[in-house]
């Protein structure tokens, strides 16, 4: 059943060591917000569209932070605004100690090398005029990482290998390669400047599913041996199951539950986290041990062009409470005190 959260997530023992948590981040945002403005016509002011609105988290060294939710809740568009290749309208962005929204070009040039993007299709996301060696040694002739020419063919020759393909293809083009092959080509290229935070935009959801599982297998690695900071993005709550120490939900821009991966999949508190994960099918092992729970949800999401101005999810939530739910928006908050698990009702779903 429902039922009101108490007063107990708020308090400054919680609020101490989640400050000192921020603090041991290696990326912190802070109440980051993204507007399009969009076009009405000549004579017409531009509507605003809210792809993002005063989102708040961190990213551990060390840490995948999982992101999930529909097409259209933002997902993507906090990946790029988090290394700047889209430009947040209001918020901070602290990466190690600097905040990268003061930074200028050429200070931000600089901290490319330590954050990194490897984007969903791996078909658009290579230049099909250059050569694979050419492709992932870009980012080390950038950056000066070599001092010779045959140094710099050596790095990517081990940074080949160590995605798991043989070196002797660094002649080919990328319309050579099956599209599993051309991901790890996106990842070495990522890891050539040695990074310490990527962002991996939908990385596996145009591969076929045995490749998504070599992909997700070779990224662990990965992490593990490189100490690698990721931001895994995905529709699959599955996969971000899987790979992530964390999980944030996300609808329409704005989280709506985040939590340790094990604890937001065991007990989903909001009711719309509770929704994707019931219709999430099971596996004959998962069925055996416990009934689906189904959660329908009716109706559509509301435009991100007229936010609703309370709680976003108000008008779909079969628990939604008119005077408060659809006037206030909910803070992100715990509901047990020091479990790290948050969620923004007013109406949690609570045993």
């Amino acid at each position: 059943m429902s039922g009101k959260r108490g007063t107990a997530d708020g308090s400054q023992t919680a609020e101490k060591r989640e400050a000192k948590l921020r603090r041991q981040a290696l990326v912190y945002v802070q109440k980051l917000t993204k507007l399009y403005p969009i076009s009405r016509g000549l004579f017409r002011e531009p509507q605003l569209l809210h792809a993002l609105d005063d989102v708040s988290f961190y990213v551990r060294h060390n840490e995948t932070f999982g992101l999930v939710g529909e097409s259209g809740s933002g997902k993507s568009t906090l990946g790029r605004c988090l290394i700047r290749l889209t430009e947040p309208t209001v918020g901070q962005i602290i990466f190690d100690g600097r905040d990268l929204t003061a930074l200028s070009p050429v200070e931000l040039r600089a901290m490319r090398q330590r954050m990194q993007i490897v984007f969903q299709d791996p078909y658009a996301s290579l230049n099909p005029n250059m050569t694979v060696r050419e492709i992932v040694r870009e980012g080390i002739d950038v950056f000066g990482l070599a001092k010779t020419r045959a140094e710099g063919n050596d790095r990517v020759d081990q940074l080949l290998s160590r995605v798991s393909l043989d070196p002797a293809m660094a002649t080919r083009y990328p319309h050579e390669f099956s599209g599993g092959q051309r991901q790890r080509i996106a990842i070495a290229r990522a890891l050539a400047v040695e990074p310490e935070f990527i962002v991996l935009d939908e990385p596996t959801s145009a591969l076929d599913l045995s490749v998504q599982a070599q992909i997700l297998n070779l990224l662990q690695d990965l992490q593990e041996d490189l100490g690698l900071s990721q931001l895994f993005i995905s529709h699959d709550l599955r996969v971000v199951q899987y790979v992530s120490h964390r999980i944030a939900v996300m609808y329409l821009g704005r989280f709506v539950e985040m939590g340790p991966s094990d604890a937001v999949a065991r007990r989903h508190y909001h009711p719309y986290t509770a929704a994707l994960f019931g219709a999430m099918p099971l596996t004959a092992a998962e069925a055996a041990r416990r009934p689906q729970l189904k959660v329908v949800i009716k109706g559509e999401p509301p435009s991100a062009l007229e936010p609703p101005r309370g709680c976003a999810f108000f008008s779909r939530c079969p628990n939604g409470e008119a005077g408060l739910c659809d006037t206030e928006v909910p803070r992100l908050a715990e509901i047990v005190s020091g479990s790290h698990h948050r969620v923004a009702c007013w109406h949690p779903e609570i045993d």
